[in-house]
């Protein structure tokens, strides 16, 4: 199995699912397409840069990428909404590419959906303990 992630706010991931409506997060609309990662060491820094400020409840899903029906295309990192990105410098040899999803993530794509552990202070993404 393939493997991707997308962090996506419990209460809003959990309410679409339960209603059995297709998952858009809310950045889709500014940047039409649903971010993810395929490197499981990208998402603490990625989580604790673009979301920390959001005290909502968050999921790690676990993607099968293989059964996911929308185009998954590689591209460099791009910002979140309104949030900048800072996983490149401007002028580096290389810009990373990263996975971006060019519609909804289908329900049977997910192979796991993992509790984030925060602190409860700061905000700051701790762990994903239940991470297989």
């Amino acid at each position: 199995m393939s493997v991707l992630y997308h962090l996506a706010p419990a209460p809003a991931w959990r309410a679409c699912r339960e209603a059995g409506e297709a998952y858009f997060p809310e950045s889709y609309g500014l940047d039409g397409f649903i971010h993810l990662t395929e490197k499981a060491e990208l998402l603490l820094p990625v989580a604790n840069h673009f979301y920390r400020g959001d005290t909502r409840a968050w999921l790690l899903l676990v993607l099968d990428a293989g059964k996911l029906k929308a185009e998954v295309k590689m591209e460099p990192a791009a910002d979140v909404g309104t949030t900048k990105t800072t996983a490149f410098e401007p002028g580096a040899e290389t810009v990373p590419l990263f996975p971006h999803l060019y519609g909804t993530i289908d329900y049977g794509a997910v192979a796991q959906e993992v509790e984030v552990q925060r602190d409860a202070a700061t905000g700051e993404f701790l762990a994903f303990p239940g991470l297989k």
